[in-house]
């Protein structure tokens, strides 16, 4: 069987199908064969510009139809697309440089030379061109420079290989059985391969998708009535907790998602175990999986195989390995890289052998029918002057519960008390509801697992502070410098 990389660039997209772009205030749809064509005919016009096979042509802009266009025809000119999240780099001459960019499309204003707006990949699509070369890829070549989302100095760079985005296509095909009549919905940015991973499974396999960016998320979504919604958990628990106020939760789910949603995928993040059960008794399957920028996707949940707590069944492909402390190597046929390109890797995560195998940083485990489970990071098992480990995951997840608070973060400044960093559901913060649930979650822990302070975050943690991750994760390093007088000194004390 062909990969799909090389059905996309070579056989025109099933008949009948459509890509929708959706902005606040404008929405776009193209059939899907009008697609690959316009891809085709930016791709002729890449080649006359320069672009030859292995330089990388970075797009720098907001979810929309050009940048689609951009990466197809960069597939078919067999470059490489560097996706570059707005708001982390900025279109200077320095960012191609470091990055041996042959040319940047971006949205924001640039007098940098090779930088051009990406407004122009539209106009050159639309212009006809003759027939470009056959092109096709062997597993092992690359076609995307991704970066990690939550890096801070200069972000880690994998050049992503086609034999890792095809496995994992072909396996979460396997398992959802995407085709006529789904409709899937992407908000999250473009810049995130995995995202891309919907526009290459609608070209292969025929179906509808919206690209939306996430301003316009909820708006897009009431007028495409998508079957499928791709999100991270910090976006179903800011939907759980619109729809939980709601007279009606179920009736305000099909306003708010539309009438015909088939499931929800979530990643990326811990899910919360609450949040999870709140869509499932709604009658919305919400399946959470397990993966990272250097191995994809590892294990997901789906129809038929899905189990409470767990992240699902590992992928055909994969293998997890674990060593004497429970951390989590992953090994796949199709290693996603065999090495950084930009960045250092850190001692416990994303740490390459030669074989391709990551060491995770997650400590988890298998139970006896395959499905795998998350405890936490080896970086957040802290170690008390006791000698006690504590998880700080579960412990966070179990305070995350409450309607009063959207996130929270452990701390042991002393190896003597746990302190925790609680992010309001609102502002202002409900500090009652805030410490009858600390005492009800201390209740239930053992001594040495209980939290003695909780410090509450003003403002809120956000991606506009620095405190999330542009995929709602919150950044326990930058926290920390934040709130260290507070966690050391003098966060405020719930009895």
């Amino acid at each position: 069987m062909d990969s799909v990389i090389n059905q996309i660039v070579s056989t025109p997209p099933p008949a009948g199908y459509h890509a929708t772009f959706a902005r606040l205030g404008t929405t776009e749809t193209i059939e899907l064969r009008e697609l690959s064509t316009r891809a085709e005919c930016l791709a002729a016009r890449l080649r006359e510009m320069g672009v030859a096979p292995g330089d990388r042509i970075g797009i720098l802009a907001a979810n929309c139809l050009e940048w689609v266009l951009l990466d197809l025809a960069a597939l078919r000119c067999k470059a490489v697309t560097a996706g570059l999240e707005p708001g982390k780099f900025e279109p200077d001459a320095a960012l191609l440089a470091r990055y041996d960019l042959k040319l940047l499309f971006t949205d924001q204003p640039s007098a940098a030379a090779g930088v051009r707006p990406i407004s122009e990949a539209r106009t050159l699509a639309e212009q006809p061109a003759g027939p470009l070369p056959a092109v096709r890829y062997d597993s092992a070549e690359a076609t995307a420079l991704k970066f990690t989302s939550g890096s801070t100095g200069v972000p880690k760079g994998l050049a992503a290989s086609v034999g890792s985005i095809d496995s994992s296509l072909r396996a979460v095909q396997d398992m959802f059985a995407h085709g006529p009549g789904d409709h899937l919905f992407v908000f999250l940015p473009l810049a995130l391969l995995q995202q891309r991973y919907w526009i290459y499974s609608a070209l292969c396999f025929g179906h509808d998708v919206t690209v939306s960016t996430y301003e316009a998320a909820f708006t897009a979504m009431r007028q495409v009535r998508p079957t499928v919604v791709m999100g991270v958990p910090g976006f179903y628990e800011t939907v759980k907790q619109h729809l939980a106020a709601q007279a009606d939760p179920q009736v305000a789910a099909k306003d708010l998602f539309g009438d015909r949603i088939r499931y929800l995928w979530t990643g990326s993040a811990p899910a919360g175990a609450d949040m999870l059960r709140f869509f499932t008794r709604l009658g919305v399957p919400i399946y959470e999986g397990y993966g990272m920028n250097e191995t994809c996707i590892v294990a997901k949940n789906h129809p038929g195989a899905s189990r409470e707590g767990s992240v699902g069944r590992v992928l055909p492909g994969k293998e997890v390995l674990f060593d004497a402390d429970g951390v989590i190597s992953v090994r796949s046929d199709y290693p996603v890289a065999r090495r950084y390109e930009y960045g250092a890797a850190t001692h416990s995560m994303g740490v390459f052998t030669a074989d391709g195998t990551v060491r995770t940083g997650d400590i988890g485990y298998l139970d006896d029918d395959g499905f795998l489970y998350i405890r936490g990071r080896a970086d957040d098992v802290i170690v008390l002057a006791n000698g006690k480990k504590v998880i700080v995951r579960p412990i966070e997840e179990r305070m995350a519960a409450s309607a009063a608070i959207e996130h929270c973060v452990v701390f042991c400044p002393a190896q003597t008390q746990l302190v925790a960093v609680v992010s309001p559901a609102h502002e202002p913060a409900d500090e009652a509801a805030i410490a009858e649930h600390l005492a009800h979650t201390n209740a239930e822990l053992e001594r040495d697992e209980r939290i003695g302070r909780v410090v509450i975050a003003h403002p809120r943690f956000s991606i506009d502070n620095g405190l999330l991750s542009s995929q709602y994760k919150p950044k326990r390093g930058q926290i920390l410098e934040q709130y260290r007088r507070e966690i050391g000194e003098k966060g405020r004390t719930h009895a």
